[in-house]
């Protein structure tokens, strides 16, 4: 029998079970669609978080406190701009930064704190960022209405606020909210800016924030202290330079353990490391979906030989070969796996389509294909047991079985 009578017996005995073919299907389909959904959803996140990066860019430093080491974690802190109580960082390292670094171009300080903002009886929590006036250009965000506050402003420490898009049309919907005074914990603080929209990731929103002066900040939340600075180096191939000037600078009053400095590079590094070992372990756990599968494969296929023993044996009786009794069941075993593949690729990469809508979803090519070649192993792996079992039944044993 011919490769193609083959297949024509393989699917006609498919058709003739095919709620039993679906469901021996589902483990491999639900184990495809996962695999290539959690590899999208990882995959978008990292292109999102190279995004925000990259948007700061390549001559951006952050000034942390504790110790940084790529590949071990961080002693004593957490990432850039993260509230860090062990922190050692003050104004006047900033300070002397400012003064004696030759190469750096922008230096502010930078904190963050959750608050309750109000206004007219309704209430927010957002993020309250405390940074510097030059903030808008490192983070290339501009205002769209009003403008972000000065350096006059900054240094006199001013109760004036600056809203993320979410927070202002929270409070104030469409109408300019420029001029307008909310509460800031206990106090009164004028809104001098709106921000443009940045959009989000993951239910994250970055339009969900307000800005005030860092100055301001330190007062307002009763610290001494500052969780970071963020510092422009003249251009991208100062920064190594800009890194020596900033750690000699900081290195006479501070003990090497009490801050790094990192670049946006060696920041993105990391998290693509934290980030493909995440996806990978999720991708590892979806796995399992396909061999359970496979072994569903494996045992409704050794039922059917079981099932079908009368027809083996008059089959083999008729001058079927072994081998054409083994290619039959593998082809289906294998057909099964391959049809469940496609259904769950079709179902993975329309889902990472839908989701697309909500967060950024990326589809590398490889886990299209890795699927595909994963199922058809699967198909063939779990199915040479029963169609071995098959092509050595005796003929005439068979005939006789009830």
């Amino acid at each position: 029998m011919d490769i193609k009578e083959t297949i024509k017996v393989a699917l006609k005995a498919l058709q003739t079970n095919k709620t039993r073919s679906f469901l021996t299907m589902l483990g491999i389909i639900i184990g495809i669609a996962a695999v290539i959904l959690l590899v999208s959803i990882g995959k978008g996140l990292e292109t999102y978080i190279t995004q925000q990066l990259e948007s700061l860019g390549g001559n951006t430093l952050f000034v942390i406190p504790g110790e940084f080491t790529l590949g071990e974690g961080h002693q004593g802190g957490g990432p850039p701009g993260s509230g860090m109580a062990a922190s050692k960082l003050t104004f006047n390292h900033l300070n002397q930064i400012k003064r004696k670094a030759k190469s750096v171009k922008v230096a502010m300080a930078y904190l963050e704190y959750n608050a309750t903002l109000r206004y007219k009886g309704k209430t927010h929590t957002t993020q309250v960022v405390g940074c510097g006036p030059k903030y808008p250009q490192v983070r290339d965000q501009k205002a769209i209405l009003g403008s972000f506050f000065n350096q006059n402003q900054y240094n006199a420490a001013k109760k004036i606020v600056v809203l993320g898009k979410t927070v202002a049309e929270d409070f104030f919907g469409e109408s300019n909210p420029v001029g307008k005074k909310i509460t800031l914990s206990s106090q009164r603080y004028n809104v001098i800016a709106v921000l443009e929209e940045k959009g989000g990731f993951a239910g994250v929103d970055v339009d969900d924030q307000a800005f005030i002066p860092a100055t301001t900040a330190v007062r307002q939340f009763d610290t001494e202290y500052l969780q970071s600075f963020w510092i422009q180096s003249e251009s991208s191939e100062s920064v190594e330079d800009t890194k020596k000037e900033i750690e000699k600078i900081l290195a006479k009053t501070l003990d090497e353990d009490q801050f790094s400095i990192l670049d946006t590079q060696s920041v993105l590094s990391t998290i693509s490391q934290i980030l493909n070992a995440l996806t990978i372990a999720l991708v590892g756990i979806a796995a399992i979906s396909l061999v359970v599968g496979g072994v569903g494969i494996m045992n409704i296929m050794l039922v059917s030989v079981t099932e079908r023993t009368r027809e083996i044996g008059l089959r083999k009786a008729l001058g079927a070969t072994p081998h054409n009794i083994l290619a039959q069941f593998l082809v289906e075993a294998t057909f099964l796996a391959f049809f469940g593949g496609a259904i769950g690729i079709f179902l993975g990469v329309g889902g990472s389509l839908l989701l697309d809508r909500l967060i950024t979803t990326t589809i590398p090519f490889w886990s299209i294909v890795l699927a595909f070649g994963v199922a058809a192993l699967v198909g063939i792996g779990f199915g040479i047991a029963p169609a071995a079992k098959a092509a050595k039944l005796n003929p005439i044993e068979a005939l006789r079985y009830e």
